[in-house]
């Protein structure tokens, strides 16, 4: 399993709330024989709170720094990881955790995305007032882009298929394959 993780031992997932980064993280673990952390529930387990109560009475700003600071603490080996939707607004969060593993974008259109997501008052979107999903998705796309290693286009696919393109891309090492 060397190919993509080249002497790194986690895969990290990234990408928009909704992409499924929970659920093929715990499919990608399985096939891997990998321990699976999600640090949204690092988070709200720290805070004794669920992501959307942080935000209300703490704050974007707040929570983003909590964010980081689970980031910063995270000590794993051989590991999926699925990460918030934020968690590349904190360039030291990510410079953190990719040193440790690869990141892999999971790419899904805004639509997709939208269908999926019935619940985004509750979802813990970090997002201001005043923007929009389509805002969010416009201001995040080019960060997920920037920073990771792999980007799997999750269009067509479910979860145990993304989870088995990025196991391909990890055992036959794939890695340029963006």
């Amino acid at each position: 399993m060397e190919s993509l993780l080249m002497g790194a031992d986690n895969l990290i997932l990234i990408g928009m709330p909704g992409a499924g980064k929970s659920t093929v993280g715990v499919i990608l673990a399985k096939r891997l024989g990998f321990h699976f952390m999600d640090t949204d529930l690092l988070i709200q387990a720290q805070e004794q709170a669920r992501l959307q109560e942080i935000i209300n009475q703490k704050g974007l700003e707040r929570f983003r720094q909590i964010e980081e600071q689970v980031l910063l603490g995270l000590r794993t080996h051989r590991c999926v990881i699925a990460t918030g939707g934020s968690v590349i607004y904190s360039q030291q969060g990510v410079r953190a955790i990719s040193q440790t593993g690869r990141l892999v974008y999971l790419q899904v259109s805004q639509e997709s995305l939208e269908q999926r997501i019935a619940d985004m008052g509750e979802r813990g979107l970090v997002m201001g007032v005043d923007q929009s999903f389509a805002d969010l998705y416009r201001e995040r796309t080019p960060l997920y882009e920037k920073y990771a290693d792999l980007t799997i286009d999750c269009i067509g696919l479910n979860a145990e298929q993304v989870a088995a393109q990025i196991e391909m891309h990890v055992v036959l090492g794939e890695a340029g394959a963006n």
